[in-house]
């Protein structure tokens, strides 16, 4: 029973064999009015597929087919769409529904939803009990809110990645003032990370890289920072203390984080915001670490589709490229992708292209 009730993908059967993909069949839920289907040409891996699939986010609805930065083609729009056209190149992140009538989702802050808040993947859509499945498949079928015009000027392979990895880093700044005369700093030169160092000096914001080494400096400059701090090096923090205005927190590990030293360089009210989740417990934060700048912690989700929209936008204005490396979706890829992203082996992001030959 294919396509238009099936879509056909690799998924996982659990985490004691997360690198095993196995191509299968799998049921889409019923199309709606207001549903856009989408017939996929690239998807970005994530570190949140790894996360999920390894068991390292805790239990999930096995088999899995992950993958939440899609692009691709509207094949199938519904009687009530209005703002997709069929044909035209699309994009899927991370979220595919929410309920649009709550206090947040009317003020754009729709991944905030509590009411029905749907994962791309991994999710039980009501009454029917299907749960929602990713983009390392041949088709994905999203509310019309949640599927994002492609500006021509970029390209899929390249901006694939922004559909997670990008929102994630862009919300957090422009919704903490990232832009002129701001002092903004990344730490972790990742996936997250370094679309966080691209945007923060897109928007006009003094911008530094933050990372453990100098090993990636190079790299952050190429990507538009203005400077690099390495906390491997005596006395890091000093120079900087009490000046940034926003700190991105986007690393991928607590283990031997130093928060304090890390906050002492906010200014007055500054804002340290945590983007990357770590499968570890994370640090203990004491108020004896916050009073002396009064400094502000917070975190971030994912984005709105106004702000989705505004990032891809100023991508295509800014010629903004995702660092990628190109992998054929298949058993043999997606096991290298996993092992790789493990390691960390990654410069410094993934994406699946051969969609057509694996699909059709």
């Amino acid at each position: 029973m294919p396509y238009p009730e099936e879509a056909e993908g690799f998924q996982v059967d659990g985490p004691a064999s997360f690198t095993q993909f196995h191509k299968r069949f799998f049921k889409l839920k019923p199309f709606g009015d207001y549903d856009v289907d989408v017939k996929i040409e690239a998807c970005g891996v994530c570190g949140s597929d790894v996360h999920t699939i390894s068991g390292g986010w805790g239990e999930q609805m096995f088999p899995l087919c992950v993958g939440h930065e899609i692009i691709g083609r509207a094949v199938r729009v519904g009687p009530k769409v209005t703002l997709i056209k069929e044909g035209s190149r699309v994009g899927v992140g991370a979220q595919s529904y929410s309920c649009g009538t709550c206090k947040q989702c009317k003020n754009d802050n729709e991944t905030y939803c509590q009411v029905q808040m749907m994962d791309t993947y991994g999710s039980k859509w009501p009454e029917t009990g299907i749960i929602s499945q990713g983009g390392y498949s041949s088709h994905v079928r999203t509310h019309e809110h949640w599927v994002f015009p492609i500006p021509d000027a970029l390209e899929s392979n390249t901006v694939a990645p922004m559909l997670c990895a990008g929102l994630t880093a862009y919300s957090p700044l422009v919704r903490n003032g990232a832009g002129p005369g701001k002092k903004v700093g990344i730490v972790g030169l990742g996936g997250i990370g370094h679309f966080g160092v691209m945007f923060a000096k897109a928007l006009g914001a003094e911008t530094w890289a933050i990372s453990r080494s100098r090993a990636k400096e190079a790299d952050a400059l190429k990507l538009g920072a203005d400077g690099y701090i390495a906390t491997a090096e005596e006395g890091w923090e000093k120079e900087h203390l009490c000046s940034f205005d926003l700190i991105i927190n986007c690393a991928n590990s607590s283990e031997g984080f130093d928060l304090p030293r890390y906050l002492s360089m906010m200014d007055v009210h500054g804002r340290w915001i945590s983007v990357g989740l770590p499968e570890e417990e994370g640090q203990v934060i004491k108020a004896q670490n916050l009073i002396s700048n009064g400094v502000l912690i917070g975190a971030s989700h994912l984005g709105s589709r106004r702000e989705m929209l505004e990032m891809l936008q100023l991508a295509a204005e800014k010629g903004l490229k995702g660092w990628v490396e190109e992998i054929a979706i298949g058993e043999e890829g997606l096991k290298e992708a996993m092992l790789r992203m493990k390691k960390g082996d990654v410069h410094y992001r993934f994406t699946l292209t051969g969609y057509e030959k694996m699909f059709g």
